[in-house]
């Protein structure tokens, strides 16, 4: 022991000579992301950006002229006109909808609530065609009170009340369904403090609730009001696509092209493209502000 701890070499780092030299880890570089991350950019350019630019592309090919003349014609300003009508009445209807079903479904515990969600999901599964079939199915002139709406003479179906009810159908969760996890999220105790300070229901919801749900609440806003003003499918069938009566943009668009139109039909889808544009940054911007109020 004396000679040991007396000797002057260094045992540190001395391998014992029976084991075996270590053996060396390589880390190799793993192209799998790499190839995922190709595929994404791949598909997306083949199925959306391609597409996209090509409309813009078209619609600038032969300059500013087409696209003013296509705006100054008067089914182009009927079919505008429509479509924001057909937003600013079905916007304030769904809010109050998906205000008071988010309040509902949040705060209350009831028999049917899971089948309560399930119906406000109800447009997400449902083609708008079918939905637009249902409609017409309702209040069409062979349809359950269409003998009472003609007796009446109240038309619905290929009119605006029609296309309306469509834009409604499938705009209606988005706001609810934004909603619904801010306020479980937010919880209880600031309204019962608030309730415990004399507040009432309606200094609560909005004192305490909306501040708290203002970014979920607009971001529900936006994403309804990009489906109520580029729904297609559900406005097709219960419109009748009569030009300068009963003619979205979007089916502008289509009838447009139906017709060799073509300068038309890309003035047209242009417009909606920066509408979508428009709300993919409004979007963005919400869910970044969203996120730092969580954090």
């Amino acid at each position: 022991m004396a000679n040991l701890e007396n000797s002057p070499q260094n045992f540190e780092g001395v391998r014992p000579q029976n084991l075996p030299e270590p053996i060396k880890i390589t880390q190799k570089k793993s192209w799998v992301p790499t190839i995922l991350i190709a595929i994404a950019f791949i598909y997306l350019g083949l199925v959306l950006l391609i597409p996209a630019a090509n409309v813009f592309v078209t619609a600038f090919s032969k300059g500013f002229g087409p696209i003013l003349d296509a705006v100054k014609r008067p089914d182009f300003q009927n079919a505008v006109k429509l479509t924001v009508s057909l937003a600013v009445i079905a916007l304030p209807l769904n809010t109050i909808f998906g205000l008071s079903a988010a309040w509902a479904i949040a705060r209350n515990k009831f028999p049917g609530k899971a089948l309560l969600l399930s119906i406000i999901d109800l447009p997400f599964s449902i083609s708008p065609v079918v939905a637009g079939l249902m409609i017409v199915l309702l209040y069409g002139r062979l349809g359950w009170f269409g003998s009472w709406l003609e007796s009446n003479d109240i038309k619905i179906v290929f009119a605006f009340p029609g296309m309306l009810l469509a834009t409604i159908f499938v705009s209606m969760p988005f706001i609810a369904r934004e909603v619904i996890p801010v306020l479980d999220e937010m919880g209880t105790d600031q309204e019962e403090a608030a309730r415990t300070l004399g507040a009432n229901d309606w200094q609560i919801f909005w004192r305490v609730v909306v501040p708290n749900i203002r970014w979920g609440l607009l971001y529900g806003l936006v994403l309804t009001n990009a489906r109520a003003m580029g729904e297609f499918g559900a406005v097709s069938v219960v419109s009748g696509n009569i030009a300068s009566k009963t003619q979205s943009l979007p089916l502008f668009v289509e009838e447009s092209y139906k017709q060799y139109e073509t300068e038309v039909a890309y003035s047209a889808a242009v417009l909606l493209a920066l509408l979508a544009v428009v709300t993919l940054i409004l979007k963005e911007i919400l869910e970044r502000r969203t996120s730092k109020v969580q954090k």
